[in-house]
């Protein structure tokens, strides 16, 4: 089942705070980037990070759960509704992930 902008919507206003997040579409679901780096997506209007060690920290109870058939699990945040938290996750994050390769 494909993601609806409006959860999309929701989740971003939830990160208005942050400059920097950006997001694609792509076969109905939503790649989440922050300051260039994906961070997760929103898959079947679930919000989905990567299970990067600040990730794990600040979810320590999050279920794993693969976005689609094949895919290498991510953690599931249930917590949408406090921006604040969702600001400070995104943050610790993207200290940790690698920056975007250069494209050629």
């Amino acid at each position: 089942m494909p993601s609806s902008k409006e959860y999309l919507t929701f989740v971003l206003e939830r990160l208005t705070e942050l400059d920097g997040i950006s997001y694609r579409a792509m076969m109905g679901e939503f790649i989440l980037y922050y300051q260039g780096k994906i961070v997760g997506g929103i898959y079947d209007n679930r919000l989905l990070v990567k299970p990067t060690t600040s990730a794990q920290k600040y979810l320590p109870d999050a279920p794993t759960e693969a976005p689609y058939e094949g895919a290498k699990p991510m953690l599931l945040v249930e917590n949408i509704e406090d921006s604040a938290f969702l600001c400070s996750l995104l943050e610790a994050m993207a200290q940790e992930l690698p920056a975007p390769k250069k494209k050629k």
